[in-house]
């Protein structure tokens, strides 16, 4: 269970991390008060915030008030937790935080947001009840999005206190707690700084092209899409050089961090052209004068040029694989293998430096840097024995813990159903299970003990306890393709063999990212109408069999839940969504309209909503037209792709057990709703609409606006049946056409929609 007791929270510092911090606070349900020297300047930050996004609401704002620390420091003295977020100078925190002590509550929670000053150089010289209280909880930017909080403590901490604020963090701000040393850095910086800069002095020493380097350390690894160098632009090409030197002014001499150039003379120059990165005039990327294409940095002259395809002998040899392109001779696989050397190595020296344990470095690169492995994973993935053997060629120290996985088979091992992770203690190595947090219910663990129910290439049934199945999609990007489709329908048929109310949810990047267009593209340029019609009608036939079920469905939706991804949530009796999802309609975007009720479905909310046939016509109608995607789960309340009665999960990991503990309290006397008529407006209502909208549309998006109003156009009330149906028949003639094959080649072909 949540900790209620911190209700109401003050951050101190209205800067781009504090007043995010307030911000997500707030998208918390939490009243918060954000001070800055001057109350203008806290209102600054607010605003600031609403710009960027941090809200998932904008009336969320409201629960924030912004005030000065000169005239309303006394503010304090009600708050649950007050989070420091000042500038990174230790005189400045510790004159704040004598000041704090003066007001705050016995027992109140008081974290600063540093990631330079050691814990026991801020609470120097404070009282029993302030130091038993005071912890370093470190937030990524911008807090909303980043899921890392680093967590640091110290002897004087209380147990209580880490308990209760890791809870709050973990369960109400969504945030993956992981415990860190006070050491410099901690972890994500400790090692994403050393990693980045590593990056650019290999890439600066070699020559290597832009796009080549950041090709080379990228997916093949699991690295951020970005690369180091478009990395680099994103930060800040600014920020970089002082990140690295504050962790070279705190680090010993002998540490690896030292080899590395703050500011390499190339970075320099661009510095003093403005080349800042993306906010700036452009860095190692940027458009050029026209904005119609890219240009890169060359490394060795300093000019631009056209950016080229990542074309390399390497990255072509090794065909995705991590060791190949490791040991290629190419300047791909060199520039890999020096990276990946001496950021891997750095890492595996850390431990228990800077963590207990290997998982909790892997966790924070993870969650951190967006890494899709952690280094000790990576490590295990390349060969433990390998690598440490590689090293030892390349003259690079290898790491009394990095020799033991070599000798013992890797960082990571399964023993009785049980992920376990080899950790130091006491000068030796041994390995240790890796705990799940409690109330988390993980499909990786549950795989590695059990067996599902039921399985094949498309789907899974398993057991997640209490009486409970789940149906996990495992297509690519769990799309509906008609095996899955079919597979839909046979968990229906099974569950009451087995269990009282299902989940359907997976631990995927997405949740469903719609149709199998692969599988319509084919049959559209085959023509064959009937093989369509049946596709239609199967994903009908599967959804209609959950929305009628006689036991409870509930999604787990997350990430994307797009076309398809929609509907199958539309049809469930109730959803637990991820509070960052991206769900909508978005058929249009490749040509198509809802064919598998999720019409129907958004009919019904917005019919409850309006009670009035042309509005709620009408709003379906811009809606899926404009393919509006939601900016997260509040926003999808507000399109109506959710109930207010549905839940909202802040933790992604917990959203499966959310999902389940929903399910259960359904099933006592749990029966479908009844399906009842929609009514419909005349034509002339949503011919007003599409007028409206016309400018902004294209000349495909005209036919298909034309073909969803036909849909929603009366007799005044159609049965749900009716209005799927029309829905259906709507899908197939859209798909047979030329403009929609285009859309639907364009998106498979570049990910991107076609507007024709």
């Amino acid at each position: 269970m949540s900790d209620i007791t911190i209700r109401k929270a003050a951050v101190i510092g209205a800067g781009t991390m504090g007043s995010g911090i307030a911000a997500h606070l707030a998208n918390a349900g939490l009243d918060v008060v954000l001070l800055d020297l001057d109350a203008d300047v806290a209102r600054g930050g607010i605003i600031r915030q609403l710009r960027a996004g941090g809200f998932m609401q904008a009336e969320f704002a409201e629960r924030v008030i912004p005030v000065s620390t000169g005239a309303d420091l006394a503010l304090l003295e009600d708050a649950d937790w007050i989070v420091e977020a000042v500038a990174e100078r230790i005189d400045i925190k510790q004159a704040l935080f004598t000041a704090i002590e003066t007001v705050r509550k016995p027992g109140a929670i008081v974290s600063s947001n540093t990631s330079t000053i050691p814990l026991h150089a801020l609470i120097e010289g404070s009282s029993e009840d302030f130091a038993a209280n005071f912890l370093i909880t470190h937030f990524f930017n911008p807090p909303r999005h980043m899921r890392l909080l680093e967590l640091v403590t110290g002897p004087r901490t209380a147990p209580a206190a880490i308990g209760r604020i890791s809870r709050f963090v973990d369960e109400r701000l969504g945030k993956g707690v992981v415990p860190c040393k006070d050491t410099p850095g901690f972890i994500g910086n400790r090692i994403g700084c050393y990693w980045l800069a590593v990056g650019l002095d290999e890439a600066i020493r070699s020559g290597i092209p832009v796009e080549v380097a950041d090709a080379a350390i990228g997916k093949v690894f699991g690295f951020p899409k970005t690369g180091i160098l478009g990395l680099y632009d994103l930060i800040g090409n600014d920020l970089m050089p002082q990140l690295i030197r504050s962790l070279q002014g705190a680090l010993p001499k002998t540490d690896a961090v030292q080899s590395v150039e703050a500011e390499p003379a190339l970075l320099h120059d661009m510095l003093a052209k403005g080349l800042t990165g993306r906010k700036g005039g452009g860095g190692f990327y940027r458009r050029s004068a026209d904005r119609k294409s890219t240009e890169v940095i060359d490394l060795t002259t300093g000019d631009y040029r056209p950016q080229e395809p990542a074309t390399s002998d390497s990255l072509e040899a090794a065909k995705g694989d991590a060791r190949a392109l490791l040991s290629h001779p190419g300047q791909a696989g060199r520039y890999a293998r020096a990276v990946l050397s001496r950021t891997l190595a750095y890492s595996a020296s850390l431990v228990p430096e800077i963590a207990d344990r290997p998982d909790l470095v892997d966790e924070a690169m993870r969650l951190g840097y967006g890494w899709k492995y952690g280094p000790f994973e990576m490590i295990d993935r390349i060969g433990a024995q390998w690598f440490a053997d590689a090293l030892s060629v390349d003259g690079v120290p290898v790491s009394a813990l990095l020799a033991d996985a070599a000798g013992a088979g890797g960082f990571y091992r399964i023993v009785g159903g049980q992920r376990e992770v080899l950790a130091p203690d006491q000068g030796k190595s041994g390995y240790v299970p890796v705990p799940i947090a409690d109330g988390v219910i993980s499909l990786a663990a549950i795989r590695l003990r059990a067996k599902p129910v039921s399985t094949d290439d498309a789907a899974s049934l398993w057991d997640i306890g209490d009486g409970v199945g789940l149906l996990e999609f495992h297509t690519k990007m769990n799309s509906f393709s008609p095996a899955l489709l079919e597979a839909v329908v046979r968990a229906v048929k099974q569950v009451p063999q087995h269990f009282k109310a299902l989940v359907i949810g997976n631990e995927g990047p997405v949740f469903s990212a719609g149709a199998d267009l692969s599988a319509v593209l084919a049959m559209s340029a085959s023509g064959d109408a009937d093989g369509i019609d049946a596709f239609a009608h199967a994903g009908l036939t599967a959804f209609d069999a959950l929305r009628d079920a006689p036991f409870p469905v509930v999604g787990a939706g997350f990430g994307a839940a797009l076309g398809g991804g929609c509907e199958v949530l539309l049809h469930c009796h109730a959803v637990v969504a991820d509070a960052e999802i991206g769900i909508g309609l978005v058929e249009p975007r490749v040509g198509l309209l809802p064919g598998w009720g999720g019409l129907t479905e958004l009919m019904v909310r917005l019919q409850e909503r309006f009670d009035d046939p042309a509005k709620a016509a009408s709003a379906a109608l811009r809606t899926v037209l404009n393919a509006a995607t939601s900016a997260g789960a509040y926003d999808a309340r507000a399109k109506g792709f959710l109930r207010p009665t549905d839940g909202i999960a802040m933790n992604r990991d917990r959203l499966i057990a959310a999902a389940k503990a929903l399910a259960l309290a359904l099933v006592p006397g749990f029966t479908a709703a009844a399906r009842t008529p929609i009514a419909l407006p005349d034509g002339v209502v949503l011919d007003e609409v599409l007028a409206d909208m016309a400018a902004s549309l294209a000349p495909h998006d005209i036919r298909i606006g034309r073909a969803i109003a036909a849909v929603l156009t009366g007799p005044a009330t159609v049965t749900q049946a009716e209005l799927s149906a029309r829905a259906a028949a709507a899908f197939t003639e859209l798909a047979l056409t030329q403009a929609s094959r285009e859309r639907i080649d364009h998106m498979l072909r570049t990910g991107k929609p076609l507007r024709n």
